[in-house]
């Protein structure tokens, strides 16, 4: 049965959906089947696989509002063994809508069971906000993953996140944990990034993972060329990164 790991931080910019992308990518370059759900309206995680969201007539929205079964919109990506449940700008007022369902912070939990003894990872990159939307991906997940970024003001803001995940833990999914903390868009030429990580890693402790991604123009590039970086150029430091991030997650260090 597939481990379902939600990448969420409501703070923009703190590499969510790179990490999302490129840990999906490298998971499954390793040999392990894996499905990336983009629940973000934003759809930047379709769009950097490749895929137009203007162009796709079913997307997550249809999962969470009309019920449509996940492999019913599941396309496939340029890796073998790497599936996506895109999203597109539907989304935008998903939240709105399912304010009236029953068992709205189900929903996604509910799609999910069918198809989880078909891959070994199922990967949800959340949208940038505590809202309905996070809730059913934390609600439907085992764990979360957080990426917090090297810079000041790091930890801000994740005492909110912090205390969704204990509601989330005492109402809706008693067996949610913290997957990891990673470190992101490390630049090695400023010291404060050594700081914040001393700071993050005095915070969280043996939560934070041994890799840190750092800040790479390739990684940065890979997106507007549809491809996660280890497809884009192979040899980056972003995707070695990403790919020791793959090992780490899965014991293969």
């Amino acid at each position: 049965m597939a481990k379902v790991i939600a990448v969420a931080n409501q703070k923009g910019g703190v590499g969510k959906t790179t990490t999302a992308i490129n840990m999906s990518a490298c998971l499954a370059a390793i040999g392990q089947k894996t499905l990336l759900l983009d629940t973000d309206p934003q759809a930047n995680a379709t769009s950097g696989l490749g895929f137009d969201p203007r162009q796709l007539s079913t997307s997550i929205y249809h999962v969470l509002l009309d019920g449509m079964a996940l492999s019913d919109v599941t396309v496939q990506t340029k890796l073998e063994l790497l599936s996506l449940v895109p999203a597109n700008f539907d989304l935008v007022g998903a939240e709105v809508e399912m304010t009236t369902l029953m068992a709205r912070e189900n929903k996604l939990r509910t799609a999910l069971q069918p198809v989880r003894d078909e891959y070994e990872y199922i990967i949800i990159d959340c949208p940038p906000s505590l809202g309905l939307i996070t809730l059913n991906s934390l609600t439907a997940c085992d764990s979360i993953l957080i990426p917090i970024q090297c810079e000041y003001y790091a930890l801000e803001g994740l005492g909110q996140l912090l205390e969704t995940i204990t509601l989330v833990q005492e109402n809706l999914n008693a067996g949610l944990e913290i997957e990891g903390v990673l470190l992101t868009m490390q630049d090695k030429r400023i010291k404060l990034s050594e700081q914040v990580i001393l700071e993050v890693q005095k915070f969280f402790g043996g939560q934070v993972y041994n890799t840190i991604i750092p800040r790479n123009v390739r990684l940065s590039e890979a997106p507007s060329f549809g491809k996660p970086v280890i497809l884009y150029d192979a040899k980056s430091s972003g995707a070695k990164a990403y790919m020791e991030l793959a090992k780490e997650i899965t014991g293969n260090e």
